[in-house]
Parts: structure tokens; C-alpha cells; sequence
């Protein structure tokens, strides 16, 4: 089994045994180690919670411990980008197979979209990953970066644990 399909695993399980510390730590995971997918984890988080029978209500603080653990983790990529700058990243961004021309292409995005890029690119899958780097190598300010990550990050949140959790009522039905 590959390593990412192996942390998948890992992280599956302890939503099984820890559904709202599982989903702050895969959302945090998740922006510090690039490709493990939030895709992939925070539908089946959903599908967990609607199994063992949690209402709604219940789901809710999933949504915001994910947004939390995307946005804590997904700053600090932003401030080692903002303080340590561009050949420290693609080095770290190397280890996870990442090209210049991506960061690139995230740059671009950003410099398109200003500082609302932030936002949207917390809901677009691999940009979500990739977002925080132009931002902090262009300097974006970090009250404003932490604002529009968060509430991206909840979109995000919301819409993938929400699909699962709903999938999960339709499956027992």
C-alpha cells in the first residue's frame, strides 16, 4: 500500500474511534502534507457520523474543527512562504512531488483574484493545498489571510462533510 493510501487508512480509523479529533487532525494533515486528500477523508467523516446516528446539530462542530485544523495547519505553510520565502517552499514542496510550475500557476490565480483568491481557492481542490503559499510569498496580510482561510475552509468543510453525512442517511435507507 502506498504511503498516502496508508495515512488514508490511519486517518479512516480514527474517525471510526474519534470522529471530531479525527477531523481536526485530517484537515490539519491535510494542508501540511499536500496531497492527502480532505476529498477523500471529510465525505467519509460525514457517512461515519450519519452511521453511528448523530443528528445535524451534531455534525456541526465536525464542520468547524475541520475548518480550524485546515486553517491552523494551512498557516503555518503561509508563514514559513512569508518569512523564509520562495526556495525554502519549492524545496519543501519538492519532497511531495510539487513543481515551480504550480506554484506558479497558484501565483497567477492569486495575483488574478487579490486577496479574495484566498477564499475561493480553499474550496477548489489542489488549489486548496496550494493557496497559502502565493499568499504568503506575496504578503498578504495575516489578520486577512487567517479571515478568508477560515471562512473557505468552512465552505469546504461543510459541503464535503455534509455530502457524506447525507450520502450515509440515503444508505441506510
Amino acid at each position: 500500500m502506498e504511503p498516502y493510501e496508508s495515512a488514508i487508512s490511519w486517518i479512516n480509523e480514527i474517525l471510526g474511534k474519534y470522529l471530531y479529533e479525527g477531523i481536526f487532525l485530517a484537515a490539519l494533515l491535510e494542508t501540511i502534507i499536500p496531497p492527502l486528500p480532505t476529498l477523500a477523508v471529510f465525505p467519509s467523516a460525514g457517512f461515519i457520523a450519519s452511521q453511528k446516528g448523530l443528528s445535524i446539530l451534531e455534525v456541526i462542530p465536525m464542520i468547524i474543527f475541520g475548518a480550524l485544523g485546515a486553517t491552523i495547519g494551512t498557516t503555518g505553510i503561509y508563514l514559513i512562504s512569508l518569512k523564509l520565502g520562495r526556495g525554502v517552499m519549492l524545496r519543501y514542496l519538492r519532497i511531495f512531488r510539487i513543481s515551480e510550475c504550480n506554484i506558479q500557476r497558484a501565483e497567477a490565480w492569486f495575483e488574478r483574484h487579490g486577496d479574495k483568491a484566498v477564499f475561493l481557492g480553499r474550496m477548489v481542490p489542489v488549489m486548496r493545498e496550494m493557496i497559502s503559499v502565493p499568499a504568503g510569498l506575496l504578503g498578504m496580510q495575516v489578520p486577512k489571510f487567517i479571515l478568508y482561510t477560515f471562512g473557505g475552509s468552512l465552505v469546504w468543510s461543510a459541503g464535503t462533510i455534509l455530502a457524506g453525512y447525507y450520502f450515509g442517511t440515503v444508505w441506510t435507507k
